[in-house]
C-alpha cells in the first residue's frame, strides 16, 4: 500500500511538474542551440596543435561517428520526445538505476567543463586581450564566469534561450571574421608551407586526437533534454542535427586551418593556440610580430582583437549555458522520476526551470575551479589538460550506456511510431550502434590511459609522448586526475540511487 501510493504520490508530482513547462523553442532556436553546444571553442587549439593531421582525423571522423551519431540522435529524439532526453531513452532500455547512475555522469560534466576548461579559456583570452590578473582576481573572475552561467540558464526558457542563440551567431561573426583575416594576413605575409605527408594520419595522432575531435562533434541530444518544450519535437529534431552539422564542420574545419597556415608549428599550444592566431593575424589591421613570435597590436588590430575576445568569451560561456539547459533539466527529470533527490526534480513554477540543480552545479564548479587553480600551481595549461579529459570522459561514459539504446528499444518496441528512422533495418541500427559505442568506449580507455597502443606489436612510438600538456613524465599524477574523480563521481551516482528510493 505505501509503495502504490508512494508511487501516485510521484507521479501526480511530475505531472505537476510537466504542467509548468512552457512550449518555448521553434525550430530555429533548436539550431542555433546546437550549434553553440556542438561548435567548443575551447578545443580547436588542441586539434591544430597536432598539425594538418588534424584535419584528416576530422573528416574521417565526421563520416564514422558524426554522421552515425547524428542518425542516432535523430532516430531516438523523434521516437520519444519525452522531457529528459537521454535518461528516458537509457531508462525504458536498461531501467531506472542504470539510468539514474548514468545521469548523473551525464549531468556533473557541465560543472566540471564550465568550472574547468571554459573558465582557463575565458581566464586566457582575457589576460591576452585586455589586463592581466594576479592570483587573487583570476580567482574572482572565474567565479563571476561560473555564475553568470548559472543566472542565465536559471531565466525562463523563452529568455534563456536567446543566450545560445547569441552563442550561436558570435560564433558565425567570430569565426567567420578570423577566416577572412587570415586570407588577407596570408596574401600580405604569406602562409605556413603545408605539405602533403603532414596530412597523412598515424596511430599516435589518431590516439591523440580522437577525445577532442569526437567531443567537437557531440551534443545533438541536448535539445530532447528539453522536447517538451520544442513546438514540434518530431519535425524539429531531425532538420536541426542535419543543418547544425553541416554548419558545425565547416565552424571547425576553417579556423583550425586558419590556424595551421599563420602560426608556426612549434607555437600552436591546445589551449592557447586559437587565441594566439587571433592576436597572429589582427595584426594586418595595426601591429606587428618579432622575430620570436611576440605579437603586438596597435590601434584598429587592438580594437579587432578587443572585440574578437570579447565575442570569444561570450562563446565559450555560452557553450557552458547551452549544455547545462540540456544536461540540468534531463538530471531533474530523473531526480523527479526518483533516480536522485526528490527536492532537486523541482521545477520552478515561475521559470519552469530546474532552479534547485542550476545552483547546486554552480556550487560544484566553482569547487572545480578553486581546487584546479590551486592544485595546478597557476599551471593554466596543466589545469586545462587535466579537466578537459576529465569533462570528455565523464561524458564518454554516458554515452557508452546510452548509445546502445537505440539497438535495444528498437528490438523492444518495435511498434512505437519512428518518424525517422535509420535506413537499412537492423543491420542499419547495428551498424550505427556499433559505430558510436566503440569508438566513446575507445576514447575513454585513451583518456585514462593515453598512447594506449602506441608502441604495440613492434611499432613505432612512445606512449609517453601522448600525455597531455604539462605531464610530461607524470603518467601516475596524470592517471590520478582521471581515475579518482571518475570513481567519486561513480559513488556520487549511487549515492543518489538511494536518495531517491524511498520517492520511487
Amino acid at each position: 500500500m505505501t509503495s502504490t501510493r508512494g508511487s501516485a504520490d510521484l507521479a501526480d508530482d511530475w505531472t505537476r511538474q510537466r504542467s509548468r513547462l512552457r512550449r518555448a523553442l521553434r525550430r530555429v532556436d533548436v539550431f542555433f542551440l546546437l550549434v553553440c553546444t556542438v561548435v567548443g571553442l575551447d578545443t580547436i587549439g588542441s586539434v591544430a596543435a597536432h598539425g594538418p593531421q588534424g584535419l584528416t582525423w576530422m573528416v574521417v571522423l565526421a563520416v564514422v561517428f558524426f554522421l552515425p551519431y547524428g542518425l542516432l540522435v535523430a532516430e531516438l529524439g523523434t521516437a520519444f520526445p519525452l522531457e529528459g532526453g537521454p535518461y528516458v531513452w537509457t531508462k525504458l532500455a536498461f531501467g531506472r538505476f542504470v539510468a539514474g547512475v548514468n545521469q548523473v555522469l551525464y549531468w556533473v560534466t557541465n560543472p566540471i567543463w564550465i568550472g574547468g576548461s571554459l573558465t582557463v579559456v575565458a581566464l586566457t583570452t582575457f589576460r591576452s586581450f585586455f589586463v592581466d590578473l594576479d592570483p587573487f582576481w583570476t580567482h574572482v573572475a572565474g567565479l563571476v564566469f561560473v555564475w553568470a552561467s548559472v543566472l542565465a540558464v536559471a531565466s525562463s526558457l523563452r529568455v534563456g534561450k536567446w543566450v545560445p542563440t547569441a552563442g550561436g551567431l558570435a560564433r558565425v561573426v567570430l569565426l567567420g571574421f578570423f577566416t577572412v583575416s587570415v586570407v588577407i594576413y596570408g596574401l600580405r605575409n604569406g602562409f605556413q608551407p603545408l605539405h602533403a605527408h603532414e596530412f597523412a594520419p598515424t596511430y599516435p595522432g589518431f590516439v591523440a586526437l580522437v577525445p577532442a575531435l569526437i567531443f567537437n562533434f557531440v551534443g545533438f541530444e541536448l535539445p530532447n533534454t528539453a522536447a517538451e518544450e520544442m513546438t514540434d519535437a518530431r519535425r524539429t529534431v531531425p532538420f536541426a542535427i542535419l543543418r547544425s552539422g553541416l554548419a558545425s564542420f565547416l565552424l571547425y574545419g576553417l579556423p583550425i586551418l586558419g590556424i595551421l597556415l599563420v602560426v608556426p608549428a612549434d607555437r600552436i599550444g591546445g589551449l592557447g593556440g586559437f587565441v594566439d592566431a587571433c592576436k597572429t593575424v589582427f595584426t594586418v589591421y595595426g601591429g606587428s610580430v618579432a622575430p620570436d613570435g611576440t605579437v603586438t597590436l596597435t590601434g584598429w588590430g587592438q580594437v579587432f582583437g578587443m572585440i574578437c575576445a570579447g565575442g570569444l568569451i561570450i562563446g565559450v560561456l555560452t557553450s557552458g549555458v547551452g549544455w547545462a539547459m540540456g544536461a540540468h533539466r534531463a538530471q531533474a527529470v530523473a531526480c523527479a522520476d526518483g533516480a536522485g533527490p526528490r527536492w532537486l526534480g523541482e521545477f520552478s513554477a515561475k521559470r519552469g526551470t530546474p532552479v534547485r540543480i542550476n545552483v547546486l552545479s554552480g556550487v560544484l564548479a566553482s569547487v572545480v575551479m578553486v581546487l584546479a587553480l590551486d592544485l595546478s600551481g597557476g599551471d593554466a595549461e596543466k589545469y586545462f589538460s587535466a579537466v578537459l579529459a576529465l569533462t570528455i570522459s565523464t561524458t564518454f561514459i554516458s554515452y557508452v550506456v546510452t548509445f546502445p539504446a537505440l539497438l535495444v528499444l528498437r528490438r523492444r518496441m518495435p511498434d512505437v511510431p519512428r518518424p525517422f528512422r535509420i535506413p537499412g533495418g537492423t543491420a542499419g541500427v547495428t551498424a550505427v550502434t556499433a559505430l558510436t559505442t566503440g569508438l566513446v568506449a575507445f576514447t575513454v580507455a585513451t583518456l585514462i590511459w593515453p598512447g594506449l597502443g602506441v608502441g604495440w606489436f613492434g611499432t613505432g612510438g612512445n606512449p609517453d609522448d601522448s600525455l597531455p600538456s604539462g605531464f610530461a613524465g607524470q603518467r601516475f599524477d596524470y592517471t590520478l586526475t582521471q581515475v579518482v574523480p571518475l570513481a567519486a563521481l561513480l559513488v556520487l551516482g549511487t549515492a543518489f540511487q538511494l536518495a531517491g528510493r524511498r520517492t520511487r
